[in-house]
């Protein structure tokens, strides 16, 4: 028999906001430590419904539920299981894929996909259908699934796989923003590995094509790769950038001194961004000349340097809080991919951001490969970049609307998990398996119970 909830989560109002920290809702918020406090959570969700919620990395307001119920599912967690036989780590859902890696590298194995930071529940990667650097290799996070256990509001407890009995409601998950069910256990397969430390050879590059090519060429398909990019640079010099691939290092690729601990996991000294900063701080002068410096700190060329996973992975988690520098306004990222072909399109986009004058200072280009079966994962093959704005940008809704219908027209789409502000009308005509991925969802949950503001304002259910 489950313990009741104790009062303060029967009852705890909170503002909540995504990492952007725009558009904040009031929902009542419960924090469930078992599967059967999960169910029962559910069936007393209310009129405004009820969603999960992870770490609250998503950018916009895809874990919000304005005045309903979200299930803050971080204290799910427990021991991380490591099966080497059948190549497996298990966890509950709350767990951080960072507490999973690292309780991994110990034991010389490592996660089969990491987004850009490891502050991120297995529960939330597998909503999102997280991708990394190597996407182009490894597709995304639900590629690695084995097993799942969700909740559905009607109190059930299901075993999910990728295929036979479920397999179908599995894929509606993957990639399923939480609107299926509650995630509560994740099996993922991993895999070796002889350090700790990751083999990475870097390139600077002059302009938006030397950076495609450098992309393109075999030689560069290693199996992590990302590029860096200047977008505040003009002329033949816009998307200069600096390109990075790696693959993970083993022992004989460190230096003597690394041999020792070749597993010891170095997660770097945490700094705290300010409490507070000042509108407009971020802005195309402060940006500009922090990219130029970035540049040119950065190697011409350099081969086979030894930098430990967190440093390459999650460079920004040593940042706490890196999201309070954009402002009292927050930030937005703007996150999409196009299919390889549409590299006229790429460019014309970033052309009008540069033009616009948009100050990110980590603006990341990456190639992406074979996509999973689910019908709201994002990753397409093709180049997805990632731009962070200040969302006090003036013009910036006008203009990311007009770059919108260029993206559609080519055949591009937006990542949900980022999103905080494209339409309904938009989303519907980039994901056109929407209408088989609802009759999924509406037999998991014929009530409507599962909701959130990403939901509501992009018509998903």
């Amino acid at each position: 028999m489950s313990r009741p909830l104790p009062d303060r989560d029967r009852t705890s109002p909170d503002l909540l906001t995504g990492w952007g920290r725009t558009a904040p809702t009031a929902a009542r918020v419960t924090r469930p430590r078992t599967v059967e406090q999960v169910a029962e959570a559910l069936s007393r969700a209310g009129g405004r419904g009820a969603l999960a919620r992870g770490l609250g990395r998503s950018y916009g307001d895809a874990a919000q539920a304005a005045g309903g119920l979200v299930l803050d599912c971080t204290e799910l967690t427990g021991p991380v299981r490591l099966d080497t036989v059948r190549g497996e780590a298990s966890a509950p859902a709350g767990t951080s894929l960072g507490r999973v890696l690292a309780h991994l590298l110990r034991r010389g194995y490592f996660v089969p996909v990491t987004p850009g930071t490891g502050h991120v529940t297995l529960g939330g990667a597998v909503a999102a259908d997280v991708h990394g650097k190597n996407h182009h290799a490894d597709s995304s996070i639900g590629a690695h699934v084995r097993s799942l256990t969700l909740v559905t509001p009607d109190g059930r407890v299901r075993a999910l796989g990728p295929d036979g009995d479920g397999s179908e409601l599995f894929w509606a998950t993957v990639g399923g923003m939480g609107l299926t069910g509650v995630v509560t256990e994740v099996t993922l397969a991993v895999f070796p590995v002889e350090t700790a430390y990751m083999r990475v050879d870097t390139d600077r590059t002059a302009g938006l094509d030397a950076t495609l090519e450098l992309m393109s060429r075999p030689g560069a398909d290693r199996r992590y790769s990302v590029c860096w990019v200047d977008l505040l640079a003009g002329g033949g010099a816009m998307g200069r950038g600096v390109f990075a691939r790696a693959d993970h290092a083993r022992l004989g690729d460190l230096p003597s001194t690394l041999r020792r601990e070749p597993l010891r996991h170095r997660a770097g000294s945490v700094l705290a961004a300010p409490p507070w900063a000042p509108p407009g701080l971020l802005n195309r002068w402060t940006v500009g000349a922090f990219n130029t410096a970035y540049l040119h700190a950065a190697p011409r060329r350099r081969r086979g340097e030894a930098q430990p996973v967190a440093g390459f992975f999650h460079p920004l988690d040593a940042v706490r809080g890196w999201n309070r520098m954009y402002g009292p306004h927050g930030l937005v990222q703007y996150q999409f991919v196009v299919p390889f072909g549409a590299e006229d399109t790429l460019a014309s986009v970033m052309e009008d951001l540069s033009r616009a004058g948009a100050p990110s200072f980590l603006t990341v280009l990456k190639r992406m490969g074979e996509p999973t079966p689910g019908p709201l994962s994002f990753p397409r093959p093709g180049w997805t970049l990632a731009v962070d704005l200040p969302a006090d940008l003036p013009g910036l809704g006008r203009l990311l609307d007009g770059l919108d219908q260029r993206l559609l027209a080519a055949g591009g789409r937006l990542y949900l998990a980022k999103d905080s502000r494209a339409s309904a009308e938009t989303v519907h005509a980039m994901y056109p398996e929407l209408p088989a991925w609802r009759r999924v969802r509406e037999r998991a949950d014929p009530e409507g119970v599962l909701v959130s503001d990403l939901a509501r304002r992009l018509r998903l259910v």
